[in-house]
């Protein structure tokens, strides 16, 4: 039987020994019985993580529905169908099928491109059962087992580690940390970090060299994989635009619903009947109702979907288009996200000074390089690639691209070596050299190869060792985050023994190493800051590594980073003024990544979390916006991401970012077209009943004007491209709508003046004669072509409509052309002029009806143009004072 102990979480064990965990988990270094497995793996289940199920197809599209918009649109369409108003309910009702079509289709297509990267961790174990080592799937293994293993396994449970040779592992998936730790079977302290605990192997983490065998105290949800999982599940909080969207959805509500009320009141007291009050109510009600305002944001957000694809982004939810654009700060991962996820030698040092490996290289350096790479247990994969530990495969690789060394002297097999161990902090190699001579190569801790020497190479000799002058230019690399390997060599005299210990040597230099920022980070970091947005760097990696790679990338300052040990002393409001002095977060938890983003959100922070591993996971979940790494990063990362880069680029975050701006821009220019017209059709409906006219237009022509007209155009409109200057700009303010103070205030005077004119045509034409379906057709037409003119000025908040290229949005001016065609076309054609009640009109009255609605282009033209001048007298005035 296992004991309760082990259900508990892997927590702890690190600080007992060996015997005292095989007592509490009823287990031994000979590992357990077949009969005593098969008993824990159906006590304890599975050691796999409990994954959700996939959505279903009817939940999915059940969210298509559920807005307060949609809701409106919904019971307008219930009461035209009451009233027997067949063509306008199936007007409504095809915007709701539109609507919750494109919004299906775009989430079940980003969770098919997800799982399509999505591949499996952990397949396979070794364990010793019953004396007999057996390959047994991961998911069988249970706590108790002893599980082997050796260069290139993925650890397949959490672990207490009973034997090493040698053991390196690369935790960076989990802890952040980028260097391979060297492992041991030493207890450390209960409260040590994870990424210093020794003694355990941790699920999911690679074994980059050496050998080793554990007790496994955890498996499956119980794991710290498992705990990481745990708070992804958290519900993520709502996006800026669904907050946005919801209070614009409100307000349109009460707008409906006063108006309603008022016009509805209003006409009774002046002697309509109900009869026809209810009839204007629900034009009335059409008119106020955007209906294609949901299409619209849709559409937006789709296209924005396709441009980041066709960019190497898979968006998962739409809203996480738009979210990216308003994104005030990235807190981002540094390994695998900021840098490469690899070793490099960057820099190296002899007595002829710094070299910067590509550069070019002397017969000392090529020394120093040959040297590095013989002492060397780095091999070739199955791909054909350099596999083992970092640091090995880091020195042969720049061995090999220099031709210090080729692969053929490399793979042939040494005289004599001994491999790193913790102990001796060095690996020596014994090489026959082509000239005969018997080489002794020795790498490892400056301060322990520089012990075993007695000379310093330099060109054409040697002079003595000099320590001092060695630890000084160790110290010089260490500062700027390097990881320093010291290389030395003699040459053995021929009566020497091939395993004599090394002493008397050479220093040949030294080698400084570290995980390389990816190429254009640094200019993405750039453009970030200028616009707007803060970048900072949260990871598990050692707070100088961090720093260094961090003044590299520009988001350091010259404050220290803050630590995981740091965050627990501090409140929140010490902690967001320490982030924002320092830009670094280092040696953090994912507890620690979790909180710094919930307390940048809760200070007004829009937060974009970037990473690749499982540690990252519960920032990408409660961020608003997660953005994993969809080739190098883990599934946990993935699937609780927003947003996956499928070319694992930091760079792309920000022409994300960019179309995250343009895609807010497209959906700002409709809203404020869309709603500008709505406010002219309610302001004239409203006015018309006020002066006891008959009616201004039926439902059935509030439908067709707000559907076949308006709405054509409307979604051209939200394909409207860039202008060029998004990154230049500031993200908008938190406090800021879907609509700006300017737009708002142009919706207010457009609405009110196009809702004059149609009004003024229609009481015109009344007052010459005219029956009430030609009055009504006329006033149609006249708000056709407002809205004609209308959708030129929302193509930009302050530019003139004259310095804009129609052919920059084709769409716009082929469906602004379609909408006054297809009017035209409804009253000349007999059955579409009998449904919708309406009469041809002239060529001479459609040239008046043209001339008339031009007016509100020629009133948003002058407006821009008073905020020029006035905008330019400010700037004139401020240069003065400066």
């Amino acid at each position: 039987m296992v004991p309760e102990r082990a259900a508990a979480p892997a927590s702890g064990w690190c600080a007992r020994d060996v015997p005292t965990v095989c007592a509490e988990l009823g287990a031994s270094v000979g590992g357990l019985s077949p009969e005593d497995a098969a008993d824990r793996l159906a006590r304890w289940g599975p050691n796999a993580l409990p994954a959700p199920p996939p959505t279903p197809w009817w939940v999915v599209l059940a969210r298509q529905f559920i807005s307060p918009l949609i809701a409106i649109l919904i019971v307008a369409g219930i009461v035209t169908s009451i009233q027997r108003h067949w063509v306008d309910a199936g007007a409504i009702f095809l915007v709701l099928a539109l609507n919750a079509a494109l919004g299906f289709w775009q989430e079940r297509k980003a969770a098919r491109d997800v799982r399509a990267l999505q591949e499996l961790a952990t397949t396979s174990a070794r364990v010793r059962r019953g004396g007999v080592v057996e390959v047994i799937p991961a998911e069988d293994v249970v706590p108790g087992d002893l599980v082997l293993v050796e260069s290139g396994d993925r650890v397949p449970a959490d672990a207490r580690l009973v034997e090493v040779n040698a053991l390196l592992a690369d935790e960076s998936l989990l802890t952040g940390e980028s260097l391979a730790v060297l492992k041991g079977t030493a207890p450390v302290a209960a409260d040590t970090a994870v990424a210093d605990q020794t003694d355990m192997l941790f699920t999911g983490t690679l074994v980059s060299s050496g050998r080793g065998a554990g007790i496994v105290v955890a498996t499956g949800a119980r794991t710290q994989l498992g705990e990481i999982s745990a708070l992804v599940r958290r519900k993520p909080p709502r996006t800026p635009l669904q907050k946005l969207t919801h209070s614009l959805e409100r307000r349109i509500g009460v707008v409906v619903l006063i108006s309603v009320v008022f016009v509805f009141a209003a006409g009774l007291v002046s002697g309509y009947s109900v009869s026809d009050m209810f009839r204007v109510a629900v034009a009335l009600a059409v008119a106020a109702i955007p209906e294609s305002l949901p299409i619209i944001f849709t559409v937006a957000m789709s296209v924005g979907v396709s441009r980041m694809a066709r960019r190497g982004a898979i968006v998962r939810t739409l809203p996480a288009v738009e979210t990216l654009g308003s994104t005030t700060v990235i807190a981002s991962d540094k390994t695998g996200t900021l840098t490469e996820n690899r070793l490099t030698v960057e820099r190296l040092w002899t007595m002829d000074g710094d070299i910067v490996p590509g550069e070019a290289t002397d017969q000392l350096t090529m020394r120093l390089l040959r040297a590095g790479a013989l002492t060397n247990e780095a091999g070739e994969s199955a791909r054909g690639d350099l596999a083992g530990d970092a640091v090995d495969v880091a020195m042969a690789s720049v061995a090999l691209t220099a031709g210090a060394v080729s692969a053929v002297e490399r793979a042939r097999p040494p005289e004599h070596h001994v491999p790193y161990e913790p102990a001796r902090r060095y690996s020596l190699t014994v090489v026959r050299e082509p000239d005969g001579a018997r080489m002794q190569y020795v790498k490892g801790a400056p301060e322990v190869v520089g012990a075993l020497c007695e000379s310093l190479a330099v060109p054409g000799g040697t002079v003595p060792y000099d320590v001092e002058l060695v630890m000084i230019e160790n110290a010089r690399l260490s500062r700027d985050g390097l990881r320093v390997i010291a290389v030395a060599e003699r040459v053995l005299p021929p009566d020497a023994a091939v395993d004599a210990p090394p002493s008397g040597m050479t220093l040949l230099g030294l080698e400084g190493m570290d995980d390389p920022p990816r190429a254009g980070v640094a200019d993405a970091v750039a453009e970030c800051r200028s616009a707007g947005i803060a970048v900072k760097m949260i990871t598990g990696d050692h707070p100088e590594t961090a720093q260094a790679i961090a003044r590299r990338l520009g988001i350091a300052t010259d404050r220290p980073p803050v630590t995981g040990a740091e965050m627990a002393e501090l409140d929140d409001r010490v902690l967001t003024a320490r982030l924002e002095e320092a830009g670094v977060a280092a040696r953090v938890a994912p507890g620690d990544k979790l909180r710094i983003v919930e307390v940048l959100q809760r200070g007004g922070e829009t937060v974009a979390a970037t990473g690749d591993g499982v540690n990252d996971a519960p920032a990408l979940r409660a961020a608003s916006v997660g953005v994993a790494m969809g080739r190098g990063g883990t599934d946990v990362a993935r699937d609780a991401a927003d947003l996956v880069l499928t070319d694992d680029d930091f760079t792309t975050i920000v022409e994300a970012v960019e179309q995250g701006r343009v895609t807010f821009g497209a959906i700002r220019k409709a809203t404020f077209f869309l709603l500008s017209t709505a406010l002219a059709a309610v302001f004239a409906l409203s006015a018309n009943v006020l002066i006891d006219q008959p009616l201004l237009f039926l439902p059935v022509q509030m439908i067709w004007i707000n559907l076949v007209t308006t709405g054509i155009q409307d979604i051209a409109l939200a394909l409207e491209p860039g202008e060029g200057d998004e990154l230049a700009r500031p993200p908008r303010g938190r406090r800021e709508g879907v609509l700006s103070r300017v737009l708002w205030a142009r919706t207010a005077v457009t609405g009110v003046w196009m809702g004059l004119v149609v009004l003024a045509v229609f009481a015109w034409s009344l007052n010459t004669g005219a029956d009430v379906d030609h009055a009504r057709t006329l006033a149609m037409a006249t708000f056709v072509l407002l809205n004609f003119y209308q959708v030129g000025n929302a193509r930009a908040e302050r530019t003139s409509l004259v310095r804009l290229s129609p052919l920059r949005n084709k769409a716009l001016v082929v469906t602004a052309a379609l909408a006054v065609g297809v009017m035209w076309a409804v009253t000349v054609w007999e059955p579409a002029a009998a449904l919708l009640e309406v009469t041809p009109l002239s060529l001479l009255e459609w040239a008046g009806c043209a001339a008339v609605a031009a007016s509100v282009l020629v009133l948003v033209e002058a407006e821009k143009f008073a905020r020029w001048l006035l905008l330019r007298r400010r700037r004139l005035v401020d240069e003065m004072q400066d």
